[in-house]
């Protein structure tokens, strides 16, 4: 940090952090994800004039004589961080076995210490953070998306009393490659309801898609079919 800070300079400082935190931000509300453009501005804002704030008292610290009491202005920044980490784990969401919203946590805490590299005069480390964060948030998802991973979904039948039974259903998942989580049973009148957690190898492209399972299904006297894919984490 430089000893004294020029007002110009400050404003520079600024400028940056705000660019920067809008570029992450408009990854962000482009893909409607949580912590759009306006939050990791105000987050990166904080932590840049924070950081900026200390800079500018650096030449107030120290103690002499008078004195009986030490000021040290790096703890600005420093619960800035501590702060951020309130937020983001606020922003994360436990639902069954997926922790959502840990992307969006990880994207606030980052923006915050790209707002204190830039709140800190270190222009060229705090630009190299925003490329890395385009880079992360842009280029890995689409490969994030590409990637074959365990995937699950719950998947409801109701058929008549036709020869579509238990073992139908078992004999007709493992021809399609689907791995049986839990599988349940029960009567409704003259009708079957199975209820399924089912595991195949996919990527997250396919899991708005309807799969050709159910069409084998109804071809095997399936009723009715509800197909729920599990929440990937964010």
């Amino acid at each position: 940090m430089a000893l004294h800070v020029s007002l110009s300079d400050a404003l520079i400082r600024i400028l940056l952090a705000l660019l920067g935190a809008a570029l992450v931000g408009f990854n962000r509300e482009e893909r409607n994800e949580a912590a759009g453009m306006r939050t990791t501005i105000l987050v990166c804002m904080a932590a840049c004039i924070a950081t900026l704030l200390a800079n500018i008292l650096l030449n107030t610290t120290g103690k002499d004589q008078q004195s009986f009491s030490q000021i040290d202005v790096l703890r600005l920044p420093l619960g800035i961080l501590s702060g951020i980490g309130f937020i983001g784990a606020g922003a994360i969401i436990k639902k069954g076995d997926i922790a959502l919203g840990v992307t969006t946590a990880a994207t606030m805490w980052f923006i915050t210490v790209v707002g204190i590299c830039f709140g800190a005069g270190q222009i060229i480390l705090g630009i190299g953070g925003v490329g890395i964060a385009l880079v992360i948030l842009w280029v890995l998802k689409w490969f994030d998306k590409q990637m074959h991973r365990a995937m699950r979904a719950t998947l409801e039948v109701e058929a008549s009393d036709n020869g579509f039974d238990h073992g139908a259903l078992r004999a007709i998942l493992e021809r399609q490659d689907y791995k049986i989580i839990s599988l349940s049973v029960r009567q409704m009148g003259e009708r079957s309801c199975f209820n399924a957690t089912v595991q195949w190898q996919g990527s997250q492209k396919d899991a708005g898609t309807l799969p050709p399972l159910l069409q084998v299904l109804r071809e095997a006297g399936a009723v009715a079919i509800s197909w729920k894919p599990a929440a990937s984490p964010a």
